[in-house]
């Protein structure tokens, strides 16, 4: 194709170039006409009922997953695939925090051309710049730059895609989508996201190629990074990808399928022939990320051995001018035992106002206890649990006073899986059935966010109980955290699991907590309630 005859790619999005100190940055962005657009946005989009309070909307439009997440000069930095009014194409949008809860927009980061749209990628800090490398669909993985305080000025390295998508006639082993990078020694590296046919009727199975560099531009092709994985399944396909250490001495990679959503391996990195060795995985969807399910990840690390993870959410209903947010941050570490624990990530207390607390409450067999002192529909509940025998305990939220809409948060103990004790997996695998028999047994609890009754509106789109395996010793108390924003309901399971979901309720007086306990009585040990802020305001 010939230059005059290239498509012209060129956003229609005003842009801005920014001065290259703090002071000089702030000052332009005081009078900036983009964020005087964003703030216009946002007051004319506030009074929408189901828009969150606490957790991250784009100021716009609507928003897709969330990329480059990274932490930069004292600062938290979120792009995420923004859609401007004025060219509804994927552009990197961009917002700052300290905490990573109060954020602030900033003007679109990254613009389309050459590419058509800028897809979902990663960031690197290294000392003096952060490198984003994300996917420019027609074209191929790209990479841009940028050095100044506030990440504003991004330049793209080279004339095109520093990985092309190959044409009909390369045949080559890799496909070419999301991309993530990192460095080791005096090389960085690069996974392409992507699947290869594989299992019955050709379906996809999970693939993430590996690309070596010297200088960002001119990119090496080495092999199929992942080894060893039992976790992902036929039909998955390896988008979103982040590859980082966790703990002391194993990495996690982070990916999006778009059959069963996102997903983690753990397992080590051999070094020596840049292979990733799976020991340990598992889902962050426990159903499909549509609708009102949980999407893509985006992840940085925190600096102390963690990693903090943020992914967007689908919508249920349709919804004028905007529909996808971000969850809460989540910190993810590992135990003693290299097990994934998950916790809120950021300065969430900060959100906190007025509280009100209940302690040492029986909760009888079979008989609902509403909580009529305690009522919200943006409030954090922290709460301590005992189920005793009883085998399923239930906490209402966003109840109407006679039960026409609620939502569901239901704890299963050791309903879920069961497992031997005792033996390494090698030992298991060479044991007969008869010592395996011995061995003491553990079981898995669950966790269920079901929304069946969330909204009586009729266009609000039906979701399956949201199910996840978490495990509780036998004298372990149930300890969750929820949050509940308006059309998002998050549950933090022991600093061991999360699950979440959108809700949709129609009914002003759906502020409502209730408590109960089936077939044997429970007890509260003690529950916490506040109601939460604006970060907007």
């Amino acid at each position: 194709m010939s230059e005059t005859s290239k498509p012209d790619y060129r956003s229609k999005v005003p842009k801005y170039h920014f001065s290259d100190t703090l002071a000089e940055q702030e000052a332009e962005l005081a009078s900036n006409p983009m964020l005087q657009r964003f703030a216009d946005s946002r007051r004319a989009l506030s009074g929408e009922r189901h828009r969150p309070f606490y957790h991250f909307v784009s100021p716009e439009s609507t928003l897709n997953d969330p990329n480059g997440l990274c932490f930069w000069q004292g600062r938290w930095h979120l792009f995420y695939q923004g859609y401007p009014p004025d060219d509804q194409r994927q552009h990197w949008g961009h917002a700052v925090s300290d905490d990573l809860i109060h954020w602030r927009d900033l003007p679109y980061a990254i613009y389309p051309d050459p590419e058509d749209c800028c897809y979902s990628g990663t960031a690197l800090v290294e000392e003096g710049r952060v490198i984003a490398m994300y996917h420019g669909t027609k074209l191929g993985n790209m990479v841009a730059l940028s050095s100044d305080p506030l990440l504003l000025n991004w330049e793209k390295v080279g004339e095109g895609a520093v990985i092309p998508i190959p044409g009909p006639d390369e045949p080559v082993p890799y496909s070419v989508f999301d991309p993530c990078i990192w460095k080791k020694g005096e090389d960085y590296y690069a996974l392409s996201g992507g699947w290869l046919p594989r299992g019955p009727a050709n379906k996809s199975a999970r693939a993430n190629f590996l690309f070596r560099s010297r200088d960002l531009e001119h990119w090496d092709y080495l092999h199929p990074f992942i080894e060893d994985d039992q976790y992902t399944v036929v039909g998955d396909d390896g988008a979103c990808p982040y590859f980082w250490p966790i703990g002391e001495d194993k990495h996690i990679f982070l990916m999006y399928s778009h059959m069963t959503g996102g997903q983690y391996l753990l397992g080590d990195y051999d070094e020596a022939r840049d292979k990733f060795v799976v020991t340990d995985g598992g889902l962050f969807n426990f159903g499909p990320s549509t609708p009102s399910g949980v999407h893509a990840p985006s992840a940085a690390p925190d600096g102390k051995g963690g990693v903090v993870v943020i992914f967007n959410m689908n919508q249920g209903i349709p919804t004028r001018g905007w529909n996808q947010i971000m969850t809460l941050p989540r910190l993810l570490t590992l135990d003693a035992d290299g097990r994934l624990l998950m916790a809120p990530a950021g300065d969430i207390e900060s959100l906190r106002g007025e509280h009100r607390a209940r302690e040492g409450l029986t909760l009888p067999a079979n008989e609902e206890i509403v909580l009529d002192e305690i009522a919200g529909n943006a409030m954090e509940l922290a709460l301590e649990l005992d189920p005793g025998d009883s085998p399923l305990v239930e906490l209402n939220v966003l109840r109407s006073p006679q039960r026409e809409e609620y939502t569901r948060i239901a704890f299963y103990k050791h309903r879920g899986n069961r497992y031997r004790q005792g033996l390494s997996t090698s030992q298991a695998m060479n044991a007969s059935s008869a010592a395996m028999a011995l061995l003491p047994q553990r079981y898995e609890s669950m966790i269920t966010i079901d929304t069946s009754y969330s909204s009586t509106m009729p266009e609000a789109l039906s979701r399956a109980p949201e199910t996840a395996p978490v495990f509780l010793e036998d004298d372990e108390p149930l300890q969750l955290r929820v949050f509940i924003d308006r059309s998002v309901v998050e549950v933090f399971v022991n600093g061991k699991q999360c699950v979440a979901v959108r809700v949709y309720p129609e009914r002003d007086d759906s502020i409502g907590v209730s408590l109960r306990a089936q077939g044997r009585p429970a007890a509260l040990k003690r529950l916490d309630a506040w109601q939460m802020s604006n970060i907007w305001e």
